[in-house]
């Protein structure tokens, strides 16, 4: 078919086709610039579709480029030097070795297998990257299926057809964007974080601890306290946080499937949306930029969202507190200690501008507001019970505390103290309503079985016994 004798459609077809073939290089812009309807310069509209190629080349399943994500959070990351110097590794190395010791005297959870590092911001980024994917890919995947549809919506309908035929490269378009603006929250952080348990969830492996020397330093300017103590203080702070999820294994998969039953629940605001596709201006995509970066596409919290949120902050909360009690313990040698201590306490509550641009971007914060509570829990159970049975909390799922504990701390002393001295647990209301409830199938067993009369009159002959061949009846 000549070009001339192509319709419209035809000609959106083949642009499609030309795109996802790998011919957008060879595309007219004058061709585009008539395909769209707009007035937009051609050649910026011929760089638009280059790098919506190269996005949908690199999606994955769901239409979101995550070596996207990680090509801009090392950008990012590496602008301001690659290397850890030898005698920033010597200084760290050292601290790690004395908070180590110290932090034995403390804790009965064991130290740790592999040696804790000094590591690039680089580095953070690669080491931590696959649970921010993780945490993440739930907002990335509605926010593309909701710019889909807003799209969709907005097409006339006798284009309705091609613009479902191309659906999957406008999943790619928000999916690449928000890969984008994942990638620079991520490589901002690397610029905030001191070290490898700083922002509470466990992003590193399994059992590594980590310092970020270039981002120490910045910590520390502002403080007036000795360099020497600093580093003493948060490499103990920084183990206590791995020895933790190394020897609860199970805790770090508890962290992180809260984190992501709260990101599901996380809904694009399409009323929002469609309002600003209806306006978009090709020639200014920032908009769409815009609006990621601010959160306006994420609506209120719905209660489920809300309770997910609560769940999640008091576990965060009682990870922080734990760390906190264990970490003053073990530094109480150091003068400056109580300072650097309520330094880091207002850190985590106020936290980072990158920090608050990943709760604009995911709807999530990740500042336990109850920290204080929880240390003040955990402080109070120390001084009861001693380390070793404070610790043994950890060792399995149900019998962490809870809310209620971090609300009546008393309590879960009193239960503490009661197992110590050999007691029987005080029962509760939990207690009472299973042990009503296995009384009542207990009963209901014991009618439903048959009674001794029951089993003696089975045993009598009847009287069709007697006529049976054989019986001396019938003899």
């Amino acid at each position: 078919m000549a070009d001339e004798d192509r319709g419209p459609e035809e000609e959106f077809q083949e642009l499609i086709r030309r795109l996802f073939g790998g011919g957008a290089g060879d595309l007219d812009p004058e061709q585009l610039s008539e395909l769209t309807g707009m007035n937009i310069d051609p050649a910026m509209m011929q760089t638009v579709m280059r790098h919506l190629q190269g996005a949908f080349a690199g999606a994955g399943q769901n239409g979101i480029s995550w070596d996207m994500t990680q090509r801009q959070a090392l950008h990012i990351a590496n602008q301001d030097g690659l290397v850890v110097t030898t005698g920033q590794r010597t200084d760290l190395d050292q601290a790690f070795a004395l908070a180590n010791l110290w932090l034995s005297e403390a804790t009965a959870i064991s130290e740790l297998a592999s040696p804790p590092r000094s590591i690039t911001r680089g580095a953070w980024v690669e080491a931590t990257l696959p649970v921010w994917q993780e945490l993440a890919e739930p907002v990335a995947t509605s926010i593309a299926d909701a710019l889909t549809s807003a799209l969709s919506a907005q097409a006339p309908e006798e284009m309705q057809g091609l613009v479902q035929g191309a659906g999957r490269l406008m999943r790619t378009v928000g999916g690449s964007l928000f890969a984008s603006q994942l990638g620079q929250v991520v490589g901002n952080l690397s610029k905030e974080v001191v070290s490898g348990g700083d922002v509470g969830i466990p992003l590193m492996p399994d059992g590594d601890a980590a310092i970020l020397p270039q981002n120490f330093a910045d910590f520390g300017r502002d403080l007036e306290v000795p360099e020497d103590q600093l580093a003493l203080y948060v490499a103990t702070r920084e183990l206590a946080h791995a020895r933790l999820f190394r020897h609860a294994r199970w805790l770090r998969l508890h962290v992180i499937s809260q984190v992501t039953e709260f990101a599901r629940g996380v809904h694009v605001d399409t009323d929002a949306l469609e309002e600003m596709a209806a306006r978009f201006d090709p020639s200014e995509p920032e908009e769409l930029r815009r609006a990621l970066e601010s959160g306006a596409l994420l609506p209120e919290r719905s209660e489920a969202q809300k309770a997910a949120l609560a769940r999640l902050e008091n576990l965060l909360a009682t990870i922080e507190g734990w760390v906190e009690v264990v970490t003053d313990d073990a530094t109480s040698r150091l003068p400056a200690a109580p300072r650097i201590a309520e330094a880091v306490r207002r850190r985590r509550a106020v936290g980072g501008p990158a920090e608050r641009a990943l709760g604009s971007l995911v709807g999530l914060e990740l500042r336990p507001r109850r920290m204080r509570e929880a240390a003040a829990m955990w402080r109070a159970v120390t001084e009861a019970v001693g380390p070793t049975a404070r610790d043994a909390l950890w060792d399995y799922p149900d019998l962490m505390p809870s809310a209620t504990d971090i609300d009546d701390p008393a309590g879960l002393v009193a239960r503490l103290e009661a197992r110590a001295r050999g007691e029987a647990p005080v029962r509760d209301e939990m207690d009472d309503a299973l042990a009503r409830l296995l009384a009542d199938e207990d009963g209901a067993a014991q009618a439903d079985a048959p009674s001794p009369e029951d089993d003696a009159a089975a045993e009598r002959p009847t009287d069709e016994d007697d006529d049976a061949p054989g019986s001396s009846r019938s003899e």
